[in-house]
Order: C-alpha cells, then sequence, then structure tokens
C-alpha cells in the first residue's frame, strides 16, 4: 500500500472513531442561574424495555430561598441506555425543565441524573429512579392490573375502584420493599397460591392457585422484586447493566 494511501486509510479511521464517542450536549444559551435543582414529578415509574416513561420528568432550579430561576441551564442524561429528549435546555418561567425519559434495553432499575449550573459555575444535581420491565415482569404487571391492584393499590382509578380501605388488614402495595423483602420467592408463591393463611397471614388474601398457572405467579414475584423500594437485592446490582 502506498503511503499516501494509508495515510488517508489511518485518517478515515481516526474520524470514525471519533464518531462513536459524541461530546456531551453543548450547554443551553441560559440567561439565569440557581443553587439547586430538585424534582417536582416524574421518578419511580415503569416501562417496558426499550420504551418512553407515560409521564415526563420534571424538574425545578430553584435560587438559595428556594425560588424557581428562569432561563437556568439544566442538563439530563441517562444510566446504560436510558436518554432524555431533550437532553439539554433553560428552565420555563415557574423554574421548570421537563423531559420525556426512554428506558434501556435491558430490565432493571435506571437513574437518570439532571443537573444545572449555579452562579459560581458549579454543577449541582438531582438523581431519578425509574425502572424498565422485561417480557417476565411486563407479564407479571398485566396480572397484577388484572387480578391484584384492586386491594394492594390505596388509589382508584377510571377503569378500577380499590377496595383497600374496605380489607381490615390492610395489604402490602406491590412497592413495599421494607415488608415484602423479607418474604422468599417461596413464601410469595405460597401465599399466592393459597392466600393469607398458608403463612398464618389475614384470610381475606385470597389463593390463586387455581386461577394463576405457575409461569403467571413467577412472573407475578418478578414484577413484586423488580418495583420494589427499597430494592430487591438477591445478591447484585440493582441498576441494569448492559449485557
Amino acid at each position: 500500500m502506498k503511503p499516501k494511501t494509508l495515510n488517508l486509510l489511518l485518517l478515515a479511521l481516526s474520524l470514525g472513531g471519533c464518531g462513536r464517542h459524541p461530546q456531551a450536549a453543548p450547554a443551553p444559551n441560559a440567561t439565569g442561574y440557581g443553587t439547586a435543582i430538585v424534582l417536582t414529578s416524574g421518578d419511580k415509574q415503569i416501562a417496558s424495555v426499550g420504551n418512553i416513561l407515560g409521564d415526563p420528568v420534571v424538574v425545578q432550579v430553584n435560587d438559595a430561598r428556594g425560588n424557581g430561576v428562569t432561563g437556568a441551564p439544566v442538563w439530563c442524561s441517562g444510566s446504560n441506555g436510558a436518554s432524555c429528549d431533550p437532553a439539554s435546555g433553560i428552565t420555563d418561567s415557574s423554574g421548570q425543565f421537563t423531559t420525556a425519559v426512554s428506558v434501556g434495553g435491558t430490565a432493571g432499575r435506571y437513574q437518570i441524573t439532571a443537573s444545572t449550573q449555579d452562579p459560581a459555575s458549579k454543577h449541582v444535581e438531582v438523581k431519578i429512579d425509574e425502572v424498565a420491565l422485561g417480557y417476565q415482569q411486563t407479564l407479571g404487571h398485566e396480572l397484577s392490573e388484572q387480578y391484584c391492584a384492586r386491594c394492594h393499590n390505596s388509589e382508584s382509578t377510571a377503569a378500577r375502584v380499590s377496595n383497600f380501605d374496605n380489607l381490615t388488614t390492610k395489604p402490602h402495595p406491590f412497592n413495599e420493599g421494607d415488608s415484602l423483602n423479607k418474604m422468599s420467592d417461596s413464601d410469595l408463591t405460597a401465599i399466592i397460591s393459597y392466600g393469607g393463611p398458608a403463612l398464618s397471614r389475614s384470610a381475606e388474601m385470597p389463593p390463586y392457585g387455581y386461577t394463576l398457572s405457575k409461569i403467571d405467579i413467577q412472573a407475578l414475584i418478578a414484577y413484586i422484586r423488580i418495583v420494589s423500594d427499597p430494592p430487591y437485592v438477591p445478591g447484585g446490582s440493582v441498576y441494569a447493566r448492559n449485557q
């Protein structure tokens, strides 16, 4: 190969390598700066892997007195394939910045980081956790909505009236990790299959062993584990990792 041709090839490879590592989003055209950034809404949502969360994530930049700052810069990024759209911008007249978040392609927990710059050019940030459901957890979520949410979710919706307040023994919400993390998969299987008395619990928890298949019960447990707060940790990292 001629030296000139070789040099051109090396240059092309060098430019191609740079293209695989894009620079961070440029700084928004800011007109104001705050001292803190706080979450307003949109944390602890769930979506199937690779999809956009149902509600946007909203953060607010505040000054030292806690008042919203207009025109403050905000950057947003996600871990392990999660992304924000837009990934940067400036706050509106109320000091808020809104972005749509997509979770990555692996089931697990994802962390979103929103940051701003204070008057001294120091970056301050807030961390936000979201959950991506794989096929099994998505099936578990659908089963939960069909069979469980009426009692285990205290909030009523247009499609479902909660029975939570009518029960003498209040059921644990499925994200209540402080209680459910202490139960083994075998315990959860027993109580779902045979009802509360299987573990000397309330008889108001009915048996579902004749309604749900073994695969259904495993999916329901997988869903309970992934939405747990604090996270259920069987022995590894609670955040999704690229495979």
